[in-house]
């Protein structure tokens, strides 16, 4: 058995192609925590639970990523007793050569995989269209991520991501990217670097896929902000940009590529070229 934990608000866009892309690959349930979606995505949840094996949590309170994540593994572990578990957001699509359960080892109890972000670039007409991602990123430093206006996050290193054993679970830390499991201790306490990973389950990454999702994003978090919530220098970035009403500038000049920054990117390795979401397992 193979469950799907995944923390939502306000994912109308992408939701529904999350689920059943992985309903394709193998995965038998899932517990979706709703945390008040204003957009229909509560609404399409109770629809899609009509053809697949969905338990929905409704979760008002304050956004608590890594409180909340754990509790969904609890709940999964109690109604399905998986054998492996995959903490998910819904703009992750996890990638492996065959069925994930197939792909899955007897073995472990944490396993760390890599992620990967995915560009919008102009002529581009649908996000699960994209053809590039990130294959060697470019390092920024953290002062530079939130003064300048010169870089693009999405070309960025990204922390990696984990599958778990749900039984002998202690904790997942927020973003999915780390877990504190009675079998495996030792790995929580090393840098993502350090932990060796597991290759034959990949993560696609798509965190911007327009800019009336991207503004919305950015709207959620300046309310987190507000209310103490921490978070990446980037994202206090993009809020003081919303304050300013240059959103949409830095979306255009930075999040969205044109055609020749695609071809020196390629050039330099930066990013490679990758099936399309949509064509890669014929979801269309």
């Amino acid at each position: 058995m193979l469950t799907m934990t995944i923390l939502v608000k306000n994912e109308i866009d992408i939701i529904e192609k999350n689920i059943r892309f992985h309903a394709k690959k193998g995965v038998d349930s899932f517990v979706v925590m709703d945390n008040n979606s204003t957009d229909g995505t509560r609404e399409k949840l109770e629809e899609l639970k009509k053809e697949f094996e969905i338990t929905i949590i409704d979760e008002k309170g304050t956004y608590n990523q890594a409180k909340w994540m754990t509790k969904l593994t609890h709940i999964a572990r109690k109604k399905y007793n998986p054998t492996w578990l995959i903490p998910n957001d819904a703009d992750e699509f996890w990638i492996s050569q065959n069925n994930l359960k197939d792909s899955l080892p007897k073995k472990g109890a944490v396993l760390t995989v890599d992620r990967f972000n995915f560009l919008l670039y102009e002529g581009l007409t649908s996000w699960d269209k994209s053809e590039y991602r990130v294959e060697n990123p470019v390092f920024y430093r953290k002062n530079t991520q939130l003064g300048s206006e010169k870089i693009s996050i999405i070309l960025t290193k990204i922390s990696p991501k984990v599958i778990i054993k749900p039984k002998g679970l202690l904790w997942i830390r927020g973003g999915n990217h780390k877990a504190l499991h009675l079998f495996n201790i030792r790995d929580y306490f090393k840098h993502y670097d350090k932990i060796k990973r597991f290759n034959k389950i990949r993560v696609f990454h798509f965190p911007i896929r327009s800019f009336e999702q991207f503004k919305k994003n950015i709207e959620n978090r300046k309310k987190l902000l507000q209310k103490g919530a921490k978070m990446g220098p980037h994202y206090k970035r993009w809020v003081k940009l919303l304050n300013e009403g240059r959103l949409e500038e830095e979306f255009y000049n930075n999040l969205v590529f044109k055609k020749d920054e695609m071809k020196v990117l390629e050039k330099y390795g930066i990013i490679t070229k990758e099936k399309a979401l949509d064509v890669l397992f014929n979801l269309n």
